[in-house]
């Protein structure tokens, strides 16, 4: 979560993020982690190999403004930068409806920041619509 927000927003503080996740993680909001494992020792032989994680996918729950239904819910989607355009994101996409289909939910919702185009880009061509927008405007004191 923090490298999403510190991607999109590099000049703010995200120390609320872990509050956040401390809240509303529980076994009804799973996390799934994709890891890659890499290490060459010398003479191009695998060393013990150390897994780092290149991309997380976090769902929980919401509600339905208009029926009241609950639905699941994206909370976040991350793919570390160098591993883009893989492929990666749009299978954890797939993997959150198939848990969503599980479950017996009949929607999946997901918020995006509008500045976030390539995330954009992802739901659309997977079918994701806009049904609404989340205005703000800052206020002076």
């Amino acid at each position: 979560m923090q490298r999403t927000y510190q991607e999109l927003y590099p000049t703010s503080d995200s120390a609320h993020l872990a509050v956040t996740i401390e809240q509303y993680f529980s076994n009804q909001t799973p996390i799934w982690w994709v890891e890659s494992s890499h290490g060459i020792a010398a003479g191009g032989l695998p060393s013990s190999r150390s897994v780092q994680p290149i991309a997380g996918l976090w769902l929980g729950n919401a509600i339905d403004q208009a029926s009241g239904d609950r639905h699941a819910h994206i909370f976040l989607l991350y793919v570390m930068p160098h591993h883009r355009r893989r492929g990666i994101g749009a299978a954890l996409v797939r993997h959150a409806e198939d848990w969503a289909r599980e479950r017996g939910d009949r929607q999946i919702g997901l918020q995006v920041f509008t500045s976030n185009q390539p995330a954009l880009q992802l739901y659309q061509a997977l079918g994701y619509q806009t049904q609404s927008l989340w205005m703000v405007k800052q206020l002076e004191p």
